[in-house]
């Protein structure tokens, strides 16, 4: 297998455990996020096909990031449903690693690559898969912060001064 299939494969599977995540949430806003994030990696897939027939592929600069910061406002007024998704954090510690062990794939391949026009293309699909991991670190972050709160008792009875 090259490099070029090794990423189609990869786009694939990111694409498929993006679509089970948004799939398994009963929150709307992370189901949004999910489905996103599966459709860049189905993008992403469409480049690497490109590639791989030597056509010059071709994406547009995306959007999501921006679109997940407004989500994530209307998430802090759904606190209340975090108490259904917060045993999945091993699935969003996945999904870390899945985006992190792509932008040290698609580094390598910049690195490699002989073409200027392929190495620019690559270069934003490693900065895209840089976002991809600050969303779903995002995420896991506004996930997890209930259990890591300070709220113990023993500073109850502490006064304000």
């Amino acid at each position: 297998m090259n490099v070029i299939d090794f990423a189609i494969k990869m786009e694939e599977e990111h694409q498929a455990y993006y679509e089970k995540l948004a799939a398994a949430t009963p929150i709307a806003g992370l189901k949004t996020i999910f489905t996103m994030l599966a459709g860049l990696e189905q993008e992403h897939h469409g480049v690497m096909e490109a590639l791989k027939k030597e056509k010059k592929g071709t994406r547009t600069d995306s959007k999501v990031l921006d679109r997940a910061k407004r989500i994530f406002g209307d998430l802090l007024a759904e606190r209340g449903a975090l108490a259904t998704i917060k045993t999945d954090l091993d699935a969003y510690r996945y999904a870390m690693k899945l985006e992190a062990d792509s932008v040290r794939f698609y580094e390598e391949m910049v690195q490699k690559e002989q073409s200027p026009a392929t190495r620019k293309l690559l270069q934003q699909i490693v900065e895209e898969e840089k976002h991809h991991f600050n969303i779903v670190e995002n995420i896991y972050d506004f996930v997890a912060t209930p259990s890591t709160f300070l709220a113990w008792g023993e500073f109850s009875n502490l006064k304000e001064f």
